[in-house]
């Protein structure tokens, strides 16, 4: 592991330097690598993984739209794609990518093939870090990891096609075999990592919950909204309130903080900006530093599991999820998004 100074906090992590694709796919050339899930992170992991020259087949349940994607992605039936069961058991690692109450819903089906000395590896904490809530108790004898890329499935596979890795975390909960930091260092690889950065299932399923409902997800939508019906309020038009408030921020300036850094972005605005910016920042800081402290609470207590468990597992859930979604395609915001975009002009031969 490489010894990497974070903002003066000296950190471990595994690069490409110490563990490069020829050492994972050593590491995992006798392995069968069966990917359980081909729903957010199925396929992309899968997908890379595969592009990386590993042994990879796919469980997902026969008929469905997702064994059809499958299919469409390449996957053989019978040959590179199994319903759940034959997956598990013909994998030696089995990467459970299902949904966290698809993971307890059908558990029964995959311990009874987690044979000693196979590897079970999560992309999220969830199941083994809420085991009480989750009833997820692996065999003493087969290793238990987690590779965890910080990205959507569709981000892990864009950027591994343009040459790019998405970062991701990495935990051994489990060691049966004595090399699971092998295994799992060569699988975080083996889906295009761009390094990998340790921590535990606890911590890797707070900080996710924490991130998905503050500034990934929740947070930056509640903000959104928020600073467009104040300008809608005060008559600005739906394309300059979107505008203002959406498509400048994704379209210019996210990406330049992704690049070279919040300072390097302000830098690079105007005066005027830089220290009307300057000036709100610590305000809006200080309003929903407390919020985000009442939602770490509600995480570590177990609440925010609690009701996902819950909810995710109504029969109407899909349902009742689906009309939350709508709600927000066609709301005034959204539906003024869909014709921005609608309206960027298209790129040119040059321009690609």
């Amino acid at each position: 592991m490489a010894q990497i100074n974070f903002g003066g906090v000296m950190e471990e992590v595994v690069t490409r330097d110490e563990f490069p694709l020829t050492r994972a796919q050593e590491v995992l050339k006798e392995h069968v690598i069966a990917v359980i899930g081909y729903g957010v992170q199925g396929p992309a992991q899968a997908l890379n993984s595969r592009d990386n020259g590993l042994n990879i087949i796919i469980g997902q349940r026969k008929n469905s739209p997702t064994w059809e994607k499958a299919i469409q992605d390449g996957w053989i039936p019978g040959k590179t794609l199994f319903d759940i069961e034959e997956a598990a058991s013909k994998g030696t690692i089995i990467c459970y990518l299902l949904s966290d109450a698809a993971q307890i819903e059908a558990w029964s089906t995959i311990k009874k093939h987690l044979t000693k000395g196979k590897t079970l590896c999560f992309s999220h904490g969830f199941g083994i870090a809420y085991a009480d809530k989750t009833n997820i108790v692996p065999p003493s004898d087969v290793n238990v990891v987690l590779v965890a890329p910080k990205g959507s499935g569709r981000s892990v596979r864009q950027n591994f096609l343009e040459g790019r890795g998405i970062n991701s975390s990495y935990a051994v909960y489990q060691d049966a075999t004595g090399n699971a930091h092998d295994i799992v260092c060569a699988l975080g690889v083996g889906v295009g990592s761009g390094y990998l950065f340790k921590t535990n299932f606890k911590n890797e399923v707070t900080s996710d919950l924490l991130g998905e409902r503050g500034v990934l997800m929740g947070a930056i939508a509640g903000l959104m909204e928020a600073q467009y019906n104040i300008l809608r309020k005060h008559g600005h038009s739906p394309s300059e309130a979107f505008n203002e408030t959406v498509e400048e921020a994704t379209q210019s300036l996210y990406p330049l903080i992704g690049e070279n850094g919040m300072d390097w972005m302000f830098a690079n605005c105007s005066t005027t900006a830089q220290r009307g910016a300057l000036d709100w920042k610590n305000k809006f800081k200080q309003a929903v530093e407390p919020i985000f402290e009442d939602l770490y609470n509600s995480v570590v207590s177990g609440n925010e599991a609690d009701c996902s468990i819950t909810s995710n597992s109504q029969p109407d859930y899909r349902e009742k999820l689906q009309q939350e979604l709508d709600a927000i395609k066609n709301s005034e915001i959204w539906q003024a998004g869909a014709k921005v975009r609608e309206l960027r002009p298209e790129r040119t031969k040059t321009d690609k």
